[in-house]
């Protein structure tokens, strides 16, 4: 069975989904963009936006009761690859002890036109 985890810590969905599901000791985190919890895009550059969308990971999982400690696994879509040490400049101070497993793609579009999204898998144990 699931169960939603939902926080006013960080953006509303845009569309018909939830921040989280938890099924079992795992947690599925939907993609966060850059946008701040009152939904206004945090910053125009990749660093800004993904130092705001791994403060939204955070809010979702500080619901669950959880840290990004627990974070397992995550995947990255950015806009343009060339973006990419500077978003891992910014992902390496957050995720810098027992980083999760993660995988990192240039996509063609990201919702809102943004540069970066993340999402993420935790485990409760």
């Amino acid at each position: 069975m699931k169960q939603q985890i939902r926080t006013a810590n960080a953006p509303q969905p845009i569309g018909p989904y939830v921040q989280a599901n938890q099924s079992g000791n795992m947690i599925f985190l939907s993609g966060q963009i850059p946008l701040d919890p009152k939904g206004n895009l945090a910053a125009e550059d990749v660093k800004g936006q993904t130092k705001q969308v791994i403060e939204n990971i955070k809010a979702v999982l500080e619901e669950a009761g959880l840290t990004l400690n627990n974070v397992i696994k995550t995947t990255v879509f950015l806009k343009d690859m060339g973006d990419f040490a500077a978003m891992n400049e910014v992902y390496g101070e957050y995720f810098s002890e027992n980083p999760p497993a993660r995988s990192a793609f240039q996509v063609g579009k990201l919702p809102l036109d943004v540069l970066v999204e993340i999402e993420s898998i935790a485990i409760t144990d």
